[in-house]
């Protein structure tokens, strides 16, 4: 199974995190602190060549009652622009608390203060995957039905 990217997206740092190839682990792998789309997209498009990347994961702040947010919006147009940059599939993930996980797991492992903002967003990203990897696909487009948004 080849590798799959997931992106925690957000408007100054993307953090990102790749599987391995069986799909099983997820593993933090860079924060881009970014200014420009084009620099962003660019970036994006190394990674997903120089890691062999087969499915990408994005993380979406889903909401009870089905009512999308400012970020919700912006997410989706992220991916909708991403969209149209690569053919691979891209799948909405449940982002949820995946920040305040992350900064738990980070704090667990001895790191606070700075060296703990520096790894956050990757480390977010790591979460967002892991709950991918355990099949935690969320479809967001009112047109797709249930078992449609558990595959990849």
């Amino acid at each position: 199974m080849p590798k799959i990217l997931a992106i925690d997206y957000g408007q100054a740092r993307v953090g990102l995190a790749v599987s391995d190839p069986e799909g099983r682990m997820a593993f933090p792998f860079a924060t881009v602190a970014w200014q420009t789309r084009d620099a962003l997209f660019r970036e994006l498009l190394d990674v997903i060549t120089s890691q062999g990347i087969a499915a990408i994961v994005v993380g979406y702040p889903a909401r009870a009652g089905g009512d999308e947010s400012l970020t919700g919006r912006q997410v989706r147009k992220f991916v909708a622009r991403l969209s149209r940059r690569t053919d691979l599939p891209i799948v909405l993930v449940d982002e949820a608390h995946s920040t305040e996980e992350a900064a738990e797991q980070l704090r667990e492992a001895g790191l606070s203060g700075p060296a703990l903002s520096a790894r956050v967003d990757a480390q977010a990203a790591a979460v967002i995957l892991t709950r991918y990897l355990r099949g935690g696909a969320l479809c967001c487009d009112p047109s797709c039905s249930d078992s449609s948004s558990s595959s990849s």
